[in-house]
């Protein structure tokens, strides 16, 4: 390619090449400008005539900004990029953590909320930022912006807890050192709303003359079904018939909240259901449309709540499910880490909300001895309700 004609301008140091303009097409000159600063002579574009509106008293002035020092060249430019990209790839930022973090934790249940929680109201924040140049005043900033904005603060609660547990796997990884605790700490917010959704008799009676009358017997059954087996709602719309071993007693459950699979018994009011439950050409119990995995049916759990009257913030299958393990602490017959393992919680705290309706249970038949005792020292008793040690061996 023969070199291109350089045209000198009255400035000196400054020249063009005639080149053709991007957005016409029509001929534009192209300025560079030449120097020397204590070594060999730098050549550089200065701009293009239109597009850059460059014209040779500009560039003279770029010029002598270079042999100033005012303004770095652009190699100098260059070299700076360069090595705040080489800064950046040594840097061990919570956003390098994040991807590693999901990476392992792919498999569980909660792996798509955590991305989608980062993705909202974390990246923004704290990707680019390494864990030593995160401080407490940080969290607060985030919670107190995600509440203010009318996010629950039980969902602030995830997003905070969330970043902790990025922090603490790049510590237990080696990925960074771990965070003084007098600089950071995760204040979560104040919640209120940890309550156990209940029926009374009356409204469980209505619920199920509600669902006895309603026309969508997959709505009814997959109600009966959160309240026979405390199952979660994902986990019965992920039911398939070959999760149900009716030999042995169990129901397998498919992806937990907890990760992996478990299993629950099967008992007998869940037996005579799915025994008596219409069967289709599709592999789900419950299947959405076309035989698919179903995604949603609050529309139609919302309708059969409505007809049994029941309060506004009850919460069909979620709220079922409560129903169901409040009316095995109440019995009094199963203790909290038999309905641990019935609820699939993961760990026992998460069970501890129900343990005052065991309580509550066990202090009923401690008074019915307490009654005993009373009546006979009042004289008001049976003989045949008191059983003698000793007798009848």
């Amino acid at each position: 390619m023969p070199k291109q004609e350089r045209f000198k301008t009255d400035y000196p140091g400054v020249y063009y090449v005639m080149g053709t303009a991007v957005a016409t097409g029509k001929p534009e000159k192209i300025f560079y400008i030449y120097y020397r600063k204590g070594g060999p002579q730098i050549e550089e574009k200065a701009g293009r005539q239109f597009q850059d509106a460059m014209t040779p008293a500009r560039a003279a002035r770029l010029r002598a900004e270079r042999l100033e020092g005012k303004a770095p060249s652009n190699q100098a430019k260059r070299e700076a990029i360069t090595s705040a990209k080489e800064a950046e790839a040594g840097r061990m930022t919570i956003g390098r953590i994040w991807e590693e973090f999901q990476t392992q934790k792919a498999g569980l249940k909660s792996a798509r909320d955590d991305k989608c929680r980062w993705g909202l109201y974390l990246e923004k924040t704290f990707s680019g930022k390494e864990v030593s140049e995160v401080v407490t005043l940080d969290i607060d900033r985030v919670r107190h912006k995600l509440l203010k904005v009318g996010k629950a603060p039980a969902t602030v609660k995830q997003v905070i807890v969330l970043l902790k547990r990025i922090v603490n796997f790049g510590v237990r990884k080696g990925m960074c050192p771990a965070p003084e605790p007098s600089r950071l700490h995760f204040e979560m917010p104040t919640i209120h709303n940890e309550t156990t959704e209940d029926l009374s008799p009356e409204e469980l009676a209505r619920l199920l003359a509600a669902m006895d009358e309603d026309t969508n017997f997959q709505a009814a059954n997959l109600m009966r079904m959160a309240l026979f087996t405390g199952m979660r709602r994902g986990e019965l719309f992920r039911l398939k018939w070959e999760h149900i071993d009716y030999e042995r007693g169990f129901i397998l459950l498919v992806d937990t909240k907890g990760g992996g699979d478990q299993k629950i018994p099967l008992n007998e009011a869940a037996r005579a259901l799915l025994q008596c439950h219409p069967r289709t050409e599709s592999e789900y119990v419950f299947p959405g449309r076309g035989g698919w995995q179903r995604t949603d049916i609050r529309k139609q759990v919302d309708r059969i709540k409505q007809r049994a009257g029941l309060p506004k913030a009850f919460r069909p299958l979620h709220g079922l499910r409560h129903v169901y393990a409040s009316m095995l602490a109440s019995s009094g017959q199963v203790d909290m880490h038999v309905l641990q393992k019935l609820l699939t919680h993961k760990s026992p705290q998460m069970t501890q909300r129900y343990a005052h309706l065991r309580d509550d249970a066990l202090k009923r038949a401690a008074d019915v001895a307490g009654e005993i005792l009373s009546g006979i020292g009042n004289g008001n008793i049976s003989a045949s309700r008191v059983v003698r040690i000793g007798e009848g061996k």
